[in-house]
């Protein structure tokens, strides 16, 4: 029977000797708030208009809804809309300004660097089945112990909305076995019989969950009537680690041939930063 228990919480306040700890013991961290609501709504704006007409800001609430049919990624209505967000400069650089690599290098205790490949998550309710699945980092972005997944709620998610959940200290075990599964990714890896306790919490808007490429986490279904789960993630490692060519593609673009980063940079105001992992010394 599997129970849970909420995050252990951290805040940027706390030593770095103490995150570092931390980080190690339960291969997870919860920053809460690390993330300001400026940062946050700006984004979340960006992300809105290129859903548009499928998600909307429901003011009353304070959080994204379903405005038609609910989908999933790789469908239809996901595939039209998901080159709209990979294409918005606003969310490739959201994980490159100066807070959040400071934040990083604090956690890391080293330079951090950030991959090129950023993922948005949209978890539309009414699509039990389709959420992902427990997984490790580590299978399916081919990295090392020093990569952290880097996971930001944009708005408040409650129970209903889809949460992600971890199994903390799973990467003491290493990588895992893996076999099919439905759902985001579409594989699962082994969970052991003893492995029944899981940490999740509500989030609120600026949360920052950050986890170990061998931290076993997943999805929680979104069961809401109409309340859409936004948040978007990337990954980070120490600056020279080895990082696998398929990360340094955009998102999907291995499968929706107009997702490329030509297509990405076409309207973006600034060439700053385009194409900087080409230097990168330890791609393989």
């Amino acid at each position: 029977m599997n129970t849970s228990s909420e995050f252990h919480c951290s805040h940027l306040d706390e030593s770095d000797d103490l995150l570092r700890q931390r980080y190690a013991e339960d291969g997870y961290l919860l920053l809460k708030r690390a993330v300001s609501p400026v940062h946050c709504n700006t984004l979340l704006d960006d992300l809105l208009a290129a859903l548009f007409p499928h998600v909307a800001l429901d003011e009353s609430q304070g959080k994204p809804v379903l405005c038609g049919e609910p989908f999933y990624e790789t469908d239809e209505i996901w595939d039209k809309v998901y080159p709209r967000i990979q294409q918005l400069e606003s969310f490739h650089r959201f994980f490159h300004q100066d807070w959040m690599l400071q934040i990083m290098a604090r956690i890391l205790g080293c330079e951090p660097w950030v991959y090129p490949i950023k993922m948005a998550r949209v978890a539309t309710p009414r699509m039990l089945g389709y959420e992902t699945p427990p997984h490790q980092d580590a299978y399916s972005h081919h990295a090392g112990p020093t990569m952290a997944g880097v996971w930001v709620a944009l708005h408040d998610v409650d129970a209903s909305m889809g949460r992600v959940t971890v199994l903390p200290g799973s990467h003491h075990g290493g990588v895992r076995e893996v076999f099919e599964a439905q759902g985001v990714g579409g594989v699962q890896c082994r969970i052991h019989e003893h492995e029944t306790h899981w940490h999740v919490s509500d989030f609120e808007q600026g949360d920052m969950l950050i986890f170990n490429s061998a931290t076993v986490h997943r999805a929680e279904p979104n069961t809401a009537s109409n309340k859409v789960r936004l948040s978007v993630d990337t990954r980070f490692c120490d600056y020279g680690a080895p990082v696998f060519s398929t990360n340094l593609e955009p998102h999907h673009g291995w499968r929706i041939p107009s997702l490329n980063w030509e297509s990405i940079y076409r309207n973006w105001k600034s060439t700053e930063g385009q194409y900087y992992w080409r230097s990168y010394p330890n791609c393989f």
